[in-house]
């Protein structure tokens, strides 16, 4: 386990963790399918613009697991809330960063590019 600054970076059964806290929890969580980049480039800046869209989110601590799929990267993001939340629109808030073409190819270090969270 590494810890960058403040984040810690936990590879265990191929997939790469970026969690602020240990053990990482999902209280809320979408996954999506990305182009093949940088486990760690990708959990960075997935977390960044997660953090962005849920600041006013009380007591979020981001998560983001990264591992390697078939032809891409397979990208769990979501964390650990304290307290009660509209789990539905927060959900809705990181499933939107994924349809996004410019974050995607932000996030990869790739040209525009669909997501598709599920």
């Amino acid at each position: 386990m590494a810890r960058d600054r403040w984040h810690l970076i936990h590879e265990e059964d191929g997939a790469l963790t970026l969690a602020r806290r240990r053990p990482a929890r999902f209280d809320l969580a979408v996954e999506g399918r990305l182009p093949e980049a940088s486990r760690t480039r990708v959990a960075h800046r997935v977390r960044q613009d997660m953090w962005r869209a849920l600041r006013h989110l009380r007591g979020f601590a981001p998560v983001v697991r990264v591992w390697h799929v078939p032809g891409g990267l397979q990208v769990r993001a979501g964390g650990a809330v304290a307290g009660r939340f509209a789990r539905e629109e927060a959900e809705a808030r990181i499933a939107a960063l994924f349809d996004d073409p410019a974050r995607v190819a932000r996030w990869t270090g790739r040209g525009p590019a669909g997501g598709g969270a599920r």
